[in-house]
This record gives structure tokens, C-alpha cells and sequence, in this order.
């Protein structure tokens, strides 16, 4: 069962938005895992992994767009952008937004199709940008989206992830058996609750499998 949102300890997260949060929350609370919109430091944490480039960025789990406005505040072109949110509100929401991105109401699992469908081929994009709480899903389809982002970065892209847990939130398995290698980006002690951002990438000195 997800955890109740926490309720809004400052000034830097809009009103609007964890309204729309609260919202999302009441009217799915196992899918909407996190305890709060995230806040802008970890905002800020999560787009400085997003590696230099010109290729496609893929959103996913966007809530309320904290991390799509970073994104664009940072430079990032919003032809380069998808926006992926399961939740009809707050897909609503991002579409009024951001309109000049190209937002999607669709399960994160189904990533790869989407991406397909969107002309985003696997091994193109730069970062897959993730808001999903992984540690809140079941097993398969944490599986099906790291699977699934893995195949669409591109061989200096990133997967960014974070996690209110102490460890990492991909399995240490799946992580070795697609090649990705794991590293702690940082801490945002002042989110709400704090948050760790890993990040992910592919092992380009792994010996390839027989």
C-alpha cells in the first residue's frame, strides 16, 4: 500500500501542484507511489545526470512536471522530450503545461512500443528520466521498464533514477545481466522526504556474453 503524501513542508513546490498530487493520489494511491511531488532539489540533482547531446529524452512517471520544467529550464529543446504519465489528471495537467511537449498518457511499461510509435529508436536516446517509485512495483515491471530503458539509451546514455531507500532501487541482478552500471549521483537531504538519485549506464568495458 502506498504511503499517505506528506504534506507540503515549503514554499518552492506550487499550490497547484499538490493539489493536483493530492488528487492523483486519492484517485489511485498504489500507482501514484511517491509521498510528495518531488521538490526542486532534486529536480535539479536528477537533470545534472542527464548527459550533453542532442538526442531524445524520455520522461517517465512526470506527475506534476517538476522534473520536465527543470529539463527545459536546463536548455533541453522540447522536440527532443517524451513525456510519459499513466494518470489521466495529471497527464491533463502536463498537457496544459508544457504544450509544446510531446506528452503521453501511457503505462511506463510499455515504453518500448511507445517510444517506437513516437519514432524513437532503441539505442537513440540520451537519458531515460525516471519518476517511477520501482521500490512500489511489482517485480515484473520494474523488470519490463529497466529492460525497456536500457534498450532505448544509446551507448553514453544515462538512465536517472531516485529513491527514498538506502540502496539502489534496480536490482543488483537485472542491473549486471543488462549491463548497466550503477552509481549514487547524490542526495537531496532537502526533498521531501529526502532522496537519493542513481544513475545508470551501460558497461562498455563488460566482455560480451558467449
Amino acid at each position: 500500500m502506498s504511503p499517505s503524501p506528506v504534506a507540503p513542508a515549503s514554499k518552492s513546490i506550487p499550490a497547484a501542484h499538490w493539489r493536483a498530487f493530492l488528487r492523483a493520489w486519492l484517485s489511485d494511491p498504489l500507482r501514484t507511489a511517491a509521498m510528495s511531488p518531488s521538490g526542486p532539489q532534486l529536480a535539479r540533482l536528477m537533470v545534472a545526470q542527464v548527459p550533453r547531446g542532442n538526442g531524445p529524452i524520455i520522461e517517465l512517471g512526470a506527475g506534476t512536471g517538476v522534473f520536465t520544467e527543470a529539463l527545459l529550464a536546463a536548455g533541453v529543446a522540447p522536440e527532443r522530450l517524451l513525456v510519459v504519465e499513466l494518470n489521466r489528471g495529471l497527464h491533463g495537467l502536463l498537457r496544459q503545461r508544457f504544450p509544446q511537449v510531446r506528452v503521453e498518457c501511457a503505462d511506463a511499461c510499455c515504453v518500448l512500443d511507445l517510444a517506437a510509435r513516437c519514432g524513437i529508436a532503441c539505442g537513440s536516446a540520451d537519458a531515460v528520466v525516471s519518476g517511477l517509485g520501482l521500490l512500489s512495483m511489482p517485480r515484473l515491471a520494474v523488470t519490463q521498464v529497466i529492460e525497456a530503458s536500457s534498450r532505448l539509451l544509446g551507448s553514453q546514455g544515462r538512465l536517472v533514477q531516485f529513491t527514498y531507500g538506502p540502496l539502489s532501487p534496480v536490482p543488483r541482478a537485472l542491473a549486471a545481466r543488462l549491463g548497466l552500471r550503477a552509481r549514487r549521483a547524490g542526495f537531496a537531504w532537502r526533498n521531501m522526504p529526502p532522496a537519493s538519485v542513481y544513475t545508470y549506464s551501460k558497461d562498455a568495458v563488460r566482455a560480451p556474453s558467449a
